[in-house]
């Protein structure tokens, strides 16, 4: 592409050469061999296409025009050449007009070639990974920053900002995205390869493929968004329609792996090894899906081209049909002994309706086999056909098999099931005993009638013949529904009736049980399913129990209102102590105890009407238990003894609960009355004295058990109190509650504790005046000789002194101690004493200042008397 240069010397001035014609001819004949050069690589690079499908091919026509048209361009730039130019210029040459408008077609063309492979450079990298990437992984990655650089290119390129360039381009970028995933996708080796590994290469192709076409959409939004009045309006199946037939390829890749496969081998063989535990069905299983896929790994044709897509129609079409044959019949040999049932189905008619399911699933599909002729033709078609009438003759026998033994066991048992009484009895003997609560009547119809009736209608359902007795009875369904829902109801209000009655009642009421236990055995001895008299039983058992029940209630209402009773005694406080406001003295024994007992004769006033009305409940009972109003009912006999023991039980508790809590009381530091301690010379005693104490507690002990002197025992057999009984003239006995709770050993218990408890709390007062005795010579010492003896001894006044302090220290001491002991629930007044002993201290003073007094004023008489003697001596 060498320009020829001129042979001529250019030498000179341009204005001169150009008046020179030898000069300007030759220089007219160069350039006219160079617009012939230049014309012709024009063409030439103009005619060429880029050499093959891929991006790569465009980029390279463009890089190789680049290089041609600037060698062309570098030598019209050459001094020699422009040199020329001008001459030609200046001679005014008609030629280099023609010449200018090649050079100008060579700078366009050049302008664009150079443009063109600037801008396609920026998409090398990215398509270099589109191209030669290791995975499809490094081509999803590449898409989104390829067409970002497409976006850039459109908006600053003057060539591919239209249609008619970009679209191509887009085109070949498709192409070469289509063959990589061709290439990662190779049926020849897919199939067998790890059955992860190939569904994740599948998985991976098919998102590259959409995320082509995702991605290029989302790039068609930004160019609109980025305000560029060229928006990319390409034509979408010139672009997608390859792509979009290789996605929908994957998608048919994937479903087979998926079916043939996990479907397949991962459901039947595990069940097979595991359940039927036969080897040679999974080697057979195994053999069946290999036939089934191994059509896909010796195709004749390729899959991705849009041109084979009939010939891949047909291969999906055999395979799907060809999986939906072997999937049934894994389905029905693996559940042939528990096959799934539909909502509802009984066992054996649904077995056979989930068979005649499957049965049709298979005849769907050699139906469509038989539309197509050519599938039929092939030797699988063959071998399928054989498969499907193998398999529907095994599914016909199966339903013909569960058909003949459900009709044999139905025509034999239902007989039987219907000659059954309608009611069992779970009682060891036959006939109830009135004291046994555990008789329990249960229906006695078989869960077998009732299936064997929705075995009836389901198999009429699918036209199959049923027993005559089977149809009969299956017409009576609503019948013995009603029937057995009746029953159902009146055994639970039999249960629960029985269920509330506690065994006095059920005694009491022995008779009306009696009578419907008669009424009941009825359905346990005489009365079948075949009977009709079944709808009269259930009338009559019901009105019998609802009397009854009624009769339940009314004694309960009176049971609980004697309960009512009976808690209100048993809850009444027999130790009411006396109420102190703040500043109140507490009361002395006798008036605490005296206030004990008056409350209690109150209480015990009320509790006696509350029992007294008791009797006259129970004669309510014996008028609608036995129809008379007594009170000495043979038929309630037990029953006046079951209260009976139930009004001691209720004393029992009332007398120990109070004397817990007395005892209680007695032990807590609470005190609610004092005595006092007092100076009876000689000794130092509390008022009233421990034993008054003692006596009084017993009495209170005593009072509290004599509470149940008031509630007299009842006559035996009746609820009427016992009269006085005259055992002698002037002797009168009445039989209480008494002398049983007495001796009850709880009661006897508290006694003893209660006794203790007041025992030792006197003895720690006792010990408590024990401290004082230490002042016992202030009233123990007999004062005259004591003071006669100071007397002759005439002490000095040091001696009376000590004598004086003592007595004046002791006066002192005494005011000091405290005065009040609280101890459990007795406060010990000490004031008494202390004022004793101060006393006491200052007698003694007394006595020795007038002892003293009377010793000084005779020694001042005698003084005197010496004085007066001297004086007349002198």
């Amino acid at each position: 592409l060498k320009l020829e240069m001129p042979t001529v010397d250019l030498d000179g001035e341009v204005t001169v050469l150009a008046t020179v014609p030898e000069v300007v001819q030759s220089l007219k004949s160069c350039a006219v061999t160079w617009q012939k050069l230049i014309s012709r690589v024009l063409e030439e690079q103009l005619k060429k296409v880029p050499q093959g499908n891929g991006p790569f091919a465009e980029i390279d026509l463009w890089r190789e025009r680049n290089a041609t048209l600037s060698a062309l361009t570098e030598q019209i730039k050459l001094p020699e050449v422009q040199k020329v130019l001008k001459i030609l210029q200046e001679a005014e040459s008609k030629f280099t007009g023609d010449l200018h408008i090649v050079l100008s077609d060579l700078r366009k063309h050049h302008m664009e070639a150079q443009d063109n492979t600037k801008f396609l450079s920026t998409l090398e990298r990215h398509l270099k990974n589109l191209s030669t990437g290791s995975g499809v992984d490094v081509i999803s990655n590449t898409i989104p920053s390829l067409l970002n650089a497409l976006r850039m290119v459109w908006v600053m390129s003057r060539h591919y900002n239209k249609d008619e360039s970009m679209v191509p381009f887009l085109e070949r970028i498709s192409w070469e995205i289509s063959e990589r995933v061709r290439k990662v996708v190779d049926l020849q080796t897919l199939f067998k390869q790890d059955i992860a590994a190939a569904k994740k290469k599948i998985t991976e192709a098919k998102a590259t493929l959409e995320q082509w076409k995702k991605c290029y959409f989302t790039t068609c939004i930004q160019v609109e968004e980025s305000g560029s009045e060229r928006y990319w309006k390409f034509d979408l199946k010139r672009l997608f329609e390859k792509t979009d037939y290789m996605v929908l390829i994957c998608q048919d890749l994937h479903d087979i792996f998926q079916v043939a496969t996990e479907e397949l081998y991962n459901i039947f063989i595990p069940e097979l090894t595991t359940v039927t535990e036969n080897p040679k069905g999974v080697d057979e299983l195994r053999r069946e899906v290999n036939i089934v896929i191994s059509p896909m790994e010796d195709l004749s044709f390729d899959p991705f081209s849009m041109e084979s897509a009939r010939d891949w129609a047909f291969v999906m079409e055999e395979f799907r049909e060809d999986v939906t044959l072997e999937i049934v019949k894994q389905i029905f040999v693996q559940n042939l002994k528990n096959p799934p049932l539909y909502k509802n189905h009984p066992r054996v008619a649904g077995a056979i309706s989930w068979s005649r399911s499957l049965s049709d699933r298979i005849k769907h599909t050699i139906t469509r086999f038989q539309e197509e002729e050519e599938l039929l033709a092939t030797e699988r078609g063959k071998e399928v056909k054989q498969i499907y009438l193998k398999v529907a003759k095994k599914m016909k026998e199966y339903e013909d098999q569960k058909y003949r033994q459900w009709r044999e066991r139905a025509e034999h048992v239902l007989p039987l099931l219907l000659k059954d009484t309608l009611l069992t009895v779970s009682s060891a003997t036959e006939e109830p005993v009135t004291t046994t609560k555990n008789v329990c009547f249960t229906l006695n119809f078989s869960p077998e009638i009732q299936e064997i009736i929705t075995e009836t209608k389901y198999m009429d359902q699918l036209g199959l013949p049923v027993p005559e007795m089977a149809r009969y009875v299956a017409l009576q369904e609503d019948k013995y529904l009603r029937y057995t829902n009746k029953l159902k109801a009146m055994l639970d209000r039999y249960h629960k009736l029985m269920g509330m009655m506690n065994e006095a009642e059920t005694k009491l009421l022995n008779d009306y049980i009696q009578e419907l236990w008669k009424i009941l055995k009825a359905g346990h001895k005489r009365l079948t399913w075949k009977s009709v008299g079944i709808g009269e039983f259930i009338v009559q058992c019901t009105q019998t129990i609802g009397k009854l029940e009624l009769l339940v209630q009314q004694i309960h209402n009176i049971s609980e209102d004697i309960s009512s009773k009976l808690q209100s005694i048993e809850s009444t406080n027999l130790f009411k102590f006396p109420h102190l406001e703040n500043g109140d003295q507490l009361p002395g024994p006798k008036e605490f105890f005296d206030y004990v007992k008056c409350e209690q004769v109150k209480n015990v006033e009320h509790m006696v009407r509350k029992y007294s009305a008791i009797p006259q409940l129970l004669i309510e009972v014996e008028r609608r238990v036995a129809s008379t109003n007594s009170g000495k009912s043979p038929k309630l006999a037990s029953y006046y003894a079951y209260w009976e023991n139930r009004i001691y039980q209720v004393l029992t508790q009332l007398i120990a609960k109070n004397l817990q809590a007395f005892n209680a009381t007695i032990l807590a530091n609470v005190p609610l009355l004092q005595i006092e301690a007092v100076l009876s010379v000689p000794e130092i005693t509390l008022q009233p004295n421990a034993s008054e104490i003692e006596k009084m507690s017993v009495q209170a002990i005593q009072d509290c058990v004599e509470v149940t002197k008031h509630f007299l025992r009842w006559m035996h057999g009746t609820c009427i109190e016992c009269p006085p009984q005259h055992v002698k003239a002037d002797e009168v006995v009445t039989f209480s509650f008494y002398s049983d709770v007495s001796q009850n050993p709880l009661i006897i218990e508290q006694v003893v504790l209660i006794t203790q408890s007041v025992h030792n709390l006197l003895a720690s007062l006792n010990k408590c005046l024990d401290q004082w005795e230490r002042y016992d010579l202030l009233w123990k010492s007999d004062k005259g000789s004591v003071l006669d003896r100071l007397a002759a001894e005439n002490p000095a006044c040091v001696i009376f002194d000590e004598h004086l302090q003592f007595y004046m220290k002791v006066a002192q001491e005494v005011t000091q101690k405290p005065l009040i002991k609280d101890e459990q629930f007795i406060r010990l007044q000490l004031a008494p004493l202390a004022s004793a002993v101060q006393e006491n201290a200052k007698s003694w003073v007394m006595s020795l200042g007038k002892l003293l007094n009377e010793l000084a004023r005779e020694e001042l008489f005698r003084l005197q008397d010496e004085i007066q003697v001297g004086v007349f001596s002198l």
